[in-house]
């Protein structure tokens, strides 16, 4: 099976890409980043000599490279994780939101119905659902909760997922939809909550948490997340969305305070910042369908991962370090340069 995996330098498709590649070695992947500020090279070296692996330097709203990729690949599965998804940024600068999340999706499904597919899969998020009360702790989302966007970020995905349910209904493109709640492990990008608090913890700096950090995610290691998409790509029914949810919640407070006693660091470095406009107060996923359906559930206790988590962040400090200084947006070039 050829599969491309879009995104696929990132956070969860760096995960993911290393997953499949290990688990299926017969497998050809196929990896397509444009190597914005969230994709990174480093997160691929594991994999990067590995023959059934090719990457890939572009852009999914890049019509001409899609639809050449396309032709000259012809693959059978297109998992696509490509996406602009800081919150922070969308409520600065939505336009790139719209560009990648929105017209890129649509170009990989027009690709997907001018030359075939077995399999698109449109990986998305629950904050398309907005989010649940504090003192409602009862509710969870279903795949049947309306959607209901609080931010540029969460509003393009949602538009997404809308495109890919187009296509399915009018032009019988062969597509999933999986939702998951908040993902974390190796490899994450140190703008976001867990990997920044680690990184500043290890330098002794402020931990800034947005408004009394009540804030409540439901927290997905993110192995857990590629096992199942995995299952979904080979299993799902065409046309379904999954929710995948961890049954991890923790407020923000709760997540920066398990940081900082894991490292041996004082609270003393929390430092409470101005709420994020429009901030979402709770998710929380109910994965009954794919449970169910695929027989998935998490396997990883929030816990166990966070402390995973800290050792990989420990043991890979070059990694992050690179991201801080900027250092890593030079890596292309250096891997490629004499190629």
């Amino acid at each position: 099976m050829k599969i491309i995996v879009t995104g696929g330098a990132g956070f969860i498709g760096g995960n993911f890409v290393h997953y499949m590649t290990n688990k299926y070695p017969d497998y050809k992947i196929i990896c397509l980043d444009a190597l914005t500020y969230a994709g990174n090279m480093e997160t691929l070296e594991p994999v990067i000599n590995k023959p059934s692996f090719k990457f890939i330097k572009g852009d999914i709203a890049d019509r001409e490279l899609i639809y050449k990729l396309f032709e000259e690949e012809k693959p059978d599965v297109i998992v696509n994780f490509a996406a602009e998804s800081h919150v922070d940024r969308s409520i600065t600068n939505p336009d790139i939101f719209l560009r990648t999340n929105i017209i890129g999706t649509s170009v990989l499904l027009d690709a997907c119905r001018k030359y075939g597919i077995k399999r698109y899969h449109q990986v998305s998020t629950d904050e398309v659902y907005g989010d649940l009360p504090l003192d409602r702790t009862d509710l969870f989302f279903t795949e049947e909760t309306p959607i209901h966007t609080s931010s540029p970020y969460s509003a393009s995905k949602a538009s997404a997922d809308l495109l890919v349910q187009a296509y399915y209904r009018t032009f019988k493109v062969p597509v999933t939809i999986s939702r998951c709640s908040n993902n974390y492990g190796p490899y994450h990008f140190p703008e976001k909550l867990i990997p920044l608090m680690i990184a500043n913890a290890l330098n002794d700096k402020e931990l800034p948490v947005y408004g009394k950090g009540e804030n409540v995610r439901d927290w997905l290691y993110v192995e857990d997340h590629c096992i199942a998409i995995d299952l979904i790509i080979h299993k799902g029914r065409v046309g379904e969305v999954y929710n995948i949810g961890g049954h991890n919640e923790r407020t923000n407070l709760e997540v920066v305070k398990t940081i900082l006693k894991e490292l041996g660091k004082s609270e003393s470095l929390i430092k409470y910042v101005t709420d994020r406009p429009g901030h979402d107060m709770r998710y929380a996923i109910d994965p009954t369908k794919i449970h169910n359906e695929l027989g998935w559930e998490p396997k990883t206790l929030f816990d166990e991962g966070i402390k995973k988590t800290i050792k990989w962040y420990l043991e890979n400090k070059k990694w992050w370090e690179n991201i801080i200084s900027g250092e890593y947006q030079n890596y292309y070039e250096k891997m490629y340069a004499n190629r």
